[in-house]
């Protein structure tokens, strides 16, 4: 399976790039993630659950970095086991790129290029609920990605602070690294 799409974040190219090498950030973005412990030097190991169809599993897994240009690109190579539902392996190509916002602001252009296979029960769900769900997936990641990175709009701020405490704190990494 294959999928490529861009982003734009409201965010310069040194603070995306912290983002990304943040296992907190990490974490937070990963839909279902219980656990995720190590550091881009070392790699990641991750406890995720997850539901695909009928399927639900715990995986464990794996995620390390590949060639990377400090600040331009990285490959994330990984690989997760869930017992009896199979498993997941693939790499994402991503590469960051400056670009100046509408509002003038400085924003980064995230483009991604992944390549993913999976295997057992999973497999046997069928390409079309496979890649559906790789693509929510994705689009879930990089969305939650994003407001940890660049924070509510403006519109959205007051109905952040109306919101119950108990939800994610939009652009907390952003505030964290003051830039």
């Amino acid at each position: 399976m294959q999928m490529k799409d861009t982003r734009t974040i409201a965010a310069p190219v040194p603070v995306v790039w912290a983002a990304l090498q943040s296992p907190e950030v990490l974490k937070d973005a990963v839909s279902g993630c219980q656990e995720l412990t190590g550091n881009p030097e070392d790699g990641f190991e991750a406890t995720v659950v997850q539901k695909v169809g009928p399927v639900k599993a715990t995986f464990k897994g794996v995620v390390s970095f590949a060639d990377v240009v400090e600040g331009q690109s990285l490959t994330l190579v990984g690989e997760g086991k869930g017992g009896a539902a199979g498993f997941a392996k693939g790499e994402a190509h991503v590469t960051l790129e400056p670009v100046t916002l509408d509002s003038g602001a400085e924003g980064t252009v995230l483009s991604y290029d992944v390549d993913a296979k999976v295997g057992g029960k999973l497999a046997q769900l069928g390409s079309r609920i496979i890649d559906g769900f790789a693509r929510k997936m994705a689009d879930d990641f990089f969305d939650r990605f994003t407001d940890a990175v660049e924070g509510p709009k403006p519109e959205e701020a007051d109905a952040e602070e109306a919101a119950a405490e108990d939800t994610p704190n939009k652009g907390w990494f952003r505030k964290l690294t003051g830039r």
